[in-house]
């Protein structure tokens, strides 16, 4: 039984190491290494600056013990001043020591974010997650998970150092007073790891891991009920939306008490394991105390030596709830930078929408599937090209893969096999049905994903009044006033809006998924008059039959695959 517990504690060591190490590396091998090196090392040095004066201060308290049992006030006072002085130098050091540590986590929490941040955006890896069932709430593993990572590895890391150092420090001491305590010593150490691991170490750590995501699953559904208040109200869904969140509290308490009564089991042997080392030093050398060999003193030093050896012997056991936690949070993001890493890589034996850069778009015999093996077929081996003002209408029932049509030519759409052939995509420019309207000014919205600093605020005037919105700039408080303009404007407001950003920008492409289904048929004539005026070419998504004369071809995607390519100025005939 113990051979199998010692070798579980040791696949759990390495497994664990490999992943900390596959997080972890990056940073202490890339370009911030020399940073990040050099206060490490200085970290180290003020550890040893700590552990010496540790040392200092046990052998104080035993002589403070020893001259007062003695009562020898000469010997008392002089250990009085070296204390004294011994003081005035620790200070600092634990001063630095604490600050140093918080500059180098904040470091590293910098650089891991960024290097997490960049694989994040890179391929639109944050688009593809929003399928992958895989990463729950990447949001908490890139805001918390990083800042847990970063401060409790540097918090583990000196904690094993400082438990060497203290080991090195204390065993003269201890040697010095007992032989035999420093044998029990030993002993009494592996049989607190090896319970601890061997007992509570797996469960534990999952239980951890579950707690994680259940907390973030909550807080995800509170979130959701803020983003989207207004339609709960409209529907009345409020008990419906309260039994959600209740479930999602339900699973994390139900998680949590399991957790618990784990977590009650390692206390019981650790308090256990802890206040036994209260008495053990005194009882092993009682008898040379009591027999005259040994200054009292000597035990307060032996005491203090035992506990400070013991504590850096089990410092796995002692904090071994922190490092279960710890150990769930390397999983998550473990796991997530894994799914990144992967991220634009094709899996074995998956067809996937081969893409080119070229001055048109173009589709070569392009067939849409829904992702996964059993995927259903939305187009079958279309094939057509956008020339430049022949812009595309793409009409047909709901659900038949229209929106799709337009993330593959987008490049966020890949399940299927073909090519498409397209311009840069800063060339494009893509309007969904829903604008995002980003945190900032009202100049900031017109001007999004663009730069704001090139554009006058008369032409920004003018292409607001082109578009009917003359009036949001005096509603607003100004072009840099801040607000919340997801909640501040209408959804139609929101739209026109977005084909201003259009007239600002100028793309090449600009693509239309029921980019004006809110606007009455005047206002979306009007922006469909005023996007024709520019040199973008238009494609778009709608059931408004009557935008065909704003187009040069219609695609119909009749169903079952099947579509079908026609002229605009046709169809414009024959109704």
């Amino acid at each position: 039984m113990t051979k199998r517990r010692t070798e579980r504690v040791r696949d759990f060591d390495r497994r664990l190491l490999a992943r900390f190490w596959n997080i972890a590396k990056p940073y202490w091998v890339g370009d911030q290494r020399l940073v990040g090196r050099g206060l490490l090392a200085l970290l180290v040095l003020l550890l040893i600056g700590r552990t010496e004066f540790n040392v200092l201060f046990n052998n104080q308290s035993g002589e403070f013990t020893s001259a007062l049992a003695a009562k020898d006030s000469v010997r008392f006072w002089r250990a009085m001043k070296i204390f004294g002085a011994a003081l005035l130098a620790a200070v600092p050091i634990y001063a630095c020591y604490y600050y140093v540590r918080g500059r180098l986590g904040i470091a590293w929490r910098r650089w891991l974010t960024g290097h997490f941040l960049q694989k994040y955006f890179a391929n639109r890896a944050f688009y593809d997650l929003t399928t992958n069932d895989a990463i729950d709430n990447p949001d908490q593993r890139i805001a918390e998970d990083i800042a847990s990572f970063t401060q409790k590895s540097l918090t583990f890391l000196l904690e094993v150092v400082s438990a060497g150092l203290t080991l090195l420090a204390f065993s003269g001491v201890l040697w010095s007073i007992s032989r035999m305590l420093v044998g029990i010593l030993v002993l009494y150490a592996v049989f607190g790891t090896v319970m601890t691991f061997g007992v509570f170490g797996k469960p534990l750590i999952g239980l951890n891991f579950q707690q994680l995501r259940r907390e973030a699953d909550f807080r995800f559904s509170l979130i959701r009920i803020r983003e989207n208040a207004e339609a709960i109200a409209f529907y009345r869904g409020e008990e419906r939306e309260a039994a959600n969140v209740l479930d999602r509290f339900r699973a994390l308490y139900d998680n949590y008490t399991r957790l618990l009564k784990r977590t009650f089991g390692l206390n019981v042997f650790q308090y256990a394991y802890t206040f036994l080392t209260y008495a053990l030093p005194s009882f092993i050398i009682a008898p040379r105390i009591i027999s005259g060999e040994l200054e009292v003193g000597r035990a307060i030093q032996a005491g203090g030596a035992f506990a400070a050896m013991l504590s850096a012997l089990t410092v796995f056991v002692d904090n071994f709830e922190a490092l279960s936690a710890f150990a769930a949070g390397i999983d998550r993001l473990r796991g997530f930078k894994k799914v990144l890493d992967d991220e634009g890589k094709p899996k074995p034996n998956e067809q996937l929408i081969a893409s080119e850069s070229g001055d048109s778009i173009r589709l070569d015999n392009v067939t849409l599937r829904t992702p996964g093996e059993l995927g259903r077929v939305l187009i079958a081996d279309v094939s057509l090209e956008i020339e430049d003002r022949r812009g595309l209408m793409i009409v047909g029932a709901s659900g038949g893969g229209k929106s799709s049509l337009l993330r593959a030519i987008a490049g966020l759409w890949r399940a299927g096999k073909g090519r498409i052939v397209r311009p840069d995509l800063d060339r494009m420019l893509f309007l969904p049905q829903r604008p995002y309207m980003i945190l900032g000014t009202l100049r900031h919205q017109l001007c999004y994903p663009g730069s704001e600093g090139d554009v006058d605020e008369a032409t920004l005037h003018a292409v607001l009044e082109r578009v009917n919105l003359s009036h949001l700039v005096e509603r607003c408080g100004g072009l840099d006033a801040e607000l919340d303009f997801a909640k501040v404007m209408s959804v139609g407001e929101q739209q026109r809006l977005a084909v201003a950003r259009v007239l600002l920008q100028r793309p090449k492409y600009a693509v239309l998924d029921e980019a004006t289904s809110a606007l009455d048929v005047e206002n979306e004539a009007m922006l469909y008059a005023a996007l024709s005026e520019t040199e973008a070419t238009m494609i778009s998504v709608t059931h408004h039959r009557g935008l065909t004369r704003y187009h040069a071809q219609v695609l119909e995607l009749v169903g079952e695959g099947a579509w079908k390519l026609s002229e605009a100025s046709d169809i414009e005939s024959e109704s």
